[in-house]
């Protein structure tokens, strides 16, 4: 069971109040959370939303819960080559299957378009998509000093409170799987949504509202 933590706290506040707040891993912001749960099930079963660490609801809590489970912190120049053998096997790994690879400095980000993933207003993920979903847990396995941050997003069709719970849904799901399929160590993930706030394409064609409805996975490096 999580330890009693902010997390927790959040989570019982959420159910009184509809509201809570959760910490941007990227930016340090505090970003408020108005789903009124603050936790989703995923299809598979099980991901909070948030930090999943049982230590704390924070970055350092996340990095200390990796330390103590004798995953050691990468520096130098093993950053770079550890991340660009990553990145070749990622992109073998994933070549067809409409998942796109691209790197950001040391960071690479897994694009997972709803199409391919997800049927229309929906979190549970299509069976056809386990593959995929297993040949990237089978290669995060590889890599242990690798921190995963799963971050749902929702197009601008219908309510801002229901995209944002659907963005969630959906990138529970994808975390739930996963840590329950791939067995990975639940320290390393953060998970969160962020429904229609960040679109990549423009929500007034049919094609670019289906761009913003993915998953994206960011695969940063551990640095301790």
């Amino acid at each position: 069971m999580l330890k009693t933590s902010a997390l927790a706290a959040c989570l019982l506040a959420a159910t009184a109040l509809g509201a809570c707040t959760t910490i941007d891993p990227y930016s340090g912001e505090t970003v408020r959370n108005n789903t009124g749960t603050g936790a989703i099930a995923g299809a598979v079963g099980g991901a909070l939303l948030g930090y999943l660490t049982n230590t704390s609801d924070g970055e350092q809590g996340r990095k200390n819960a990796l330390l103590g489970a004798g995953i050691g912190a990468l520096g130098g120049a093993a950053v770079g080559n550890y991340m660009d053998r990553q990145q070749a096997e990622l992109r073998a790994e994933l070549a067809g299957t409409g998942v796109s690879v691209t790197r950001q400095g040391d960071n690479l980000i897994l694009n997972m378009p709803s199409d391919v993933t997800f049927g229309v207003d929906r979190a549970d993920i299509q069976p056809q998509f386990y593959r995929v979903l297993d040949g990237v847990g089978t290669i995060l396995n590889r890599y242990p000093q690798t921190m995963v941050d799963v971050t749902g997003h929702a197009d601008s069709t219908g309510d801002d409170m229901y995209n944002q719970t659907l963005s969630e849904r959906r990138a529970s799901s994808v975390a739930s799987y996963l840590i329950n399929n791939s067995r990975l160590l639940r320290d390393r993930f953060y998970v969160q949504g962020r429904g229609e706030t960040q679109p990549i394409a423009s929500n007034a064609t049919v094609e670019g509202r289906a761009q913003n409805r993915r998953v994206e996975i960011v695969l940063r490096p551990f640095r301790g």
